[in-house]
């Protein structure tokens, strides 16, 4: 099994632990069983947040986290309610996280903007496997997929509806073609 995880800070607000995220990535790659994965997370302001924001979703803000999938083999649909919706597949994508938007963000949520950050690259990297939370029922698995990978963490994520309701992981997080 080949898995590549690459993180890039491009951004001077928040000090990151690049190791934690990579942990991150590397311990949902395992748990979704990916065959191979490369995926690159992007550590930026929210200047470049709405930039991709608007060229690619056409939304007018920044938003916290952005998922671009590049490669999927074998070209599969995904069910967004099965177990592990990506077993076997070999993916390719970049997260887009804003270090700003957590900062401001964490102390609504009652833990750090590191912890914050976090919850966006696992939002994000779960989008890559197949995750979705476009409906209800969906949310609801994917909701429940994050607090398993964050217990690795001692991380509970707050989901409140100020949270769901403020665009919080609600409308970002898609591929560009979406």
């Amino acid at each position: 099994m080949t898995h590549r995880v690459s993180i890039t800070d491009w951004q001077s607000a928040l000090q990151i632990d690049a190791d934690r995220l990579e942990k991150i990535v590397l311990r949902i790659i395992e748990c979704e069983r990916l065959a191979a994965a490369e995926i690159s997370v992007a550590v930026v302001d929210d200047r470049r947040s709405h930039e991709l924001n608007l060229a690619h979703l056409q939304h007018d803000y920044p938003t916290d986290v952005l998922s671009f999938l590049l490669e999927q083999d074998p070209e599969t649909d995904r069910d967004p309610l099965a177990e592990f919706p990506s077993t076997g597949l070999r993916i390719e994508g970049e997260v887009v996280v804003s270090a700003e938007t957590a900062l401001r963000e964490a102390d609504r949520f009652g833990w750090s903007a590191e912890d914050e950050l976090s919850l966006y690259v696992v939002h994000g990297v779960l989008h890559l496997c197949g995750y979705d939370d476009s409906r209800d029922d969906f949310r609801r698995a994917m909701r429940r997929r994050e607090r398993e990978v964050l217990k690795n963490w001692s991380l509970t994520p707050n989901y409140t509806e100020e949270r769901t309701g403020s665009g919080r992981c609600s409308d970002a997080a898609h591929s560009p073609s979406e």
